[in-house]
């Protein structure tokens, strides 16, 4: 699976540090999304401030789906680590691309959330049937936005040619 996360802030400064403390972690970065107003929901503004900026980032080193609970985990950590006053400073979502679908990892359980371990469910984001990514009934507005799929089906465009690469030199 290709590692993929999604840093929210109000500081470009704070999601950069969360960048470089997820990566020692999931290894160097293969794709760092541009820094994009985000206003898809208030949820995050009581803890984050406000205006917040969203960034997502996909890692060259490819893992095993099982690893995806201690991501999310470290990325929570990583979340206490760089708050302030009590309160978080960035918000990170891990997830992964696999050539069928965009899973995101989550510690909220809800009826499509199969529990995974450690307090980590997997959230089934993006269906990828006919060429293309395709939402489902619960897809988050932003990951269902044409720009954001877009954006994955580039990343699993990579993520196929590191699997064809993978074999070659087998």
């Amino acid at each position: 699976m290709k590692l993929v996360a999604s840093f929210l802030s109000t500081r470009d400064e704070r999601i950069a540090e969360a960048i470089r403390g997820l990566a020692k972690v999931c290894g160097d970065p293969d794709f760092v999304g541009p820094c994009h107003p985000f206003s898809f929901t208030e949820y995050y503004e009581g803890e984050l401030g406000s205006p917040l900026r969203r960034r997502f980032v996909s890692f060259e080193r490819l893992a095993a789906p099982d690893s995806l609970p201690a991501v999310k985990l470290q990325s929570n950590s990583l979340e206490e680590r760089l708050a302030e006053g009590g309160k978080r400073t960035v918000n990170i979502d891990p997830g992964y691309i696999s050539l069928a679908h965009m899973i995101l990892a989550t510690c909220k359980g809800y009826t499509h959330r199969p529990y995974l371990r450690d307090g980590v469910y997997a959230d089934l984001t993006l269906l990828y049937q006919d060429r293309r990514f395709r939402t489902l009934p619960w897809t988050y507005p932003d990951y269902a936005a044409e720009e954001t799929r877009e954006m994955f089906r580039t990343l699993r465009e990579r993520y196929v040619l590191q699997l064809k690469q993978m074999g070659a030199s087998s």
